[in-house]
C-alpha cells in the first residue's frame, strides 16, 4: 500500500510535539484520529515507530531514522506552501499577456513599466497579435480583447469602450467637400475589405473603397495624406485630430463603439500578478471628450 505523505507529516508532528494531543490540535484533527493514523502507518510499514506509555512517547530505532526523513518532507511541504502564499500576496514570476497590436503598442508600455517598477520579482512577456489567442493552449495568463466575448469559459472584466470615427484630412475635404451619409458610397473611402458596410447618421452604406488595407495605422496615415475617408479608432487618430491633420465627419457621435475586456481563464484563486495587472489596465480608461467636428463646406454639386 502507498504511504500517505499526510501520515508522514503527522508522525513528524507527533515526535516534534512529544504528544498526540498537541500534534492533533496543530493539524486540526482529534487525538483518536491521530493515534489511529499512526497505528495504520506502522502497520503499513511493518515496523514499530513509537513506544507509547501513559506518560510519554519514545521513538524506536526505526522511528528515529524514519523521523529524520519525515521531518525533512514536512519542512519541504511547509516551504512549498509558504512560497505559493507569498506569490499570491506579491507578484512573482512571469506574466504572459496577449494584446491586439494597436492597443499593445499604444497603451501597454507605461502599464508594464509601472508594474515592473512596483513588483521587481515579476517579469512580463507581451504577445502582440491581431488574432484570437487560446489562453490555455498557448500558456497565457490573460488577454486583452476588443468586441464581443464569444467564449463563456473565460472570465471577462470590462476595461472601457473604444470609439472609432469617420475622419478625413482638410485637404481631402477642401477638394471633395463634406459628404452626407448617403454620399459615402460615391466617396473615396479607405476600407478593410472590398465588401464593407459603414453606418453613419443611421444610414447603412455599402462602400466601394479606393484603397483597401489590412492595417489600421496604414488607413489612418492614408487619410492624413488625403487619400480618402477612413473609419479608425480614436486612440489612433487622436493626435491628428488635435493638431488639425484630420477632421471628424458626421458629428461627434462615434462611428463605432467597441468594448475593451481583459479576459483570463478563472476567477478562482486568481494569481496576484494577474489581478494587479488587470487593475492597472483598468486605470487607463478615462472619459475622452468627443473630437470637434471640422471640415470644409459641402461641395456644391
Amino acid at each position: 500500500m502507498m504511504i500517505s505523505p499526510a501520515d508522514m507529516v503527522l508522525f513528524a508532528a507527533v515526535v516534534r510535539e512529544g504528544s498526540f494531543t498537541r500534534a492533533a490540535r496543530q493539524l486540526g484533527i482529534t487525538k483518536q484520529t491521530a493515534s489511529e493514523r499512526i497505528g495504520k502507518l506502522e502497520e503499513q510499514l511493518g515496523v514499530r515507530l513509537l513506544e507509547r506509555t501513559t506518560r510519554r512517547l519514545r521513538m524506536t530505532e526505526s522511528g528515529t531514522t524514519y523521523y529524520d526523513r519525515c521531518a525533512a518532507i514536512a519542512a519541504q511541504i511547509d516551504e512549498a506552501n509558504s512560497e505559493v502564499q507569498r506569490r499570491q500576496a506579491e507578484p512573482v514570476g512571469l506574466l504572459r499577456v496577449a494584446s491586439p497590436m494597436l492597443y499593445g503598442r499604444r497603451y501597454l508600455a507605461p502599464v508594464v513599466a509601472d508594474f515592473l517598477s512596483r513588483y521587481p520579482k515579476a517579469s512580463v512577456e507581451l504577445v502582440l497579435a491581431d488574432r484570437r489567442v487560446d489562453l490555455i493552449e498557448e500558456g497565457l495568463d490573460l488577454a486583452i480583447r476588443i468586441g464581443t466575448i464569444d467564449d463563456s469559459s473565460l472570465v471577462a472584466r470590462k476595461l472601457g469602450e473604444g470609439p472609432s470615427y469617420f475622419v478625413a484630412s482638410p485637404g481631402y475635404l477642401s477638394k471633395h467637400g463634406m459628404p452626407s451619409a448617403k454620399e459615402l458610397r460615391s466617396a473615396r473611402c479607405i476600407g478593410f475589405s472590398p465588401f464593407e458596410t459603414w453606418e453613419a447618421e443611421n444610414v447603412k452604406t455599402r462602400i466601394d473603397p479606393v484603397l483597401t488595407v489590412n492595417d489600421l495605422e496604414v488607413a489612418c496615415e492614408a487619410a492624413i495624406a488625403g487619400v480618402g475617408i477612413a473609419r479608425v479608432p480614436e486612440i489612433l487618430c487622436r493626435e491628428a485630430l488635435q493638431d488639425g491633420r484630420l477632421k471628424v465627419l458626421f458629428g461627434p457621435r462615434p462611428a463605432m463603439l467597441r468594448t475593451l475586456y481583459a479576459v483570463y481563464p478563472s476567477r478562482l484563486n486568481l494569481p496576484s500578478k494577474v489581478r494587479l495587472f488587470v487593475d492597472a489596465l483598468a486605470t487607463l480608461t478615462e472619459p475622452v471628450s468627443p473630437p470637434h467636428r471640422g471640415g470644409a463646406r459641402r461641395k456644391q454639386r
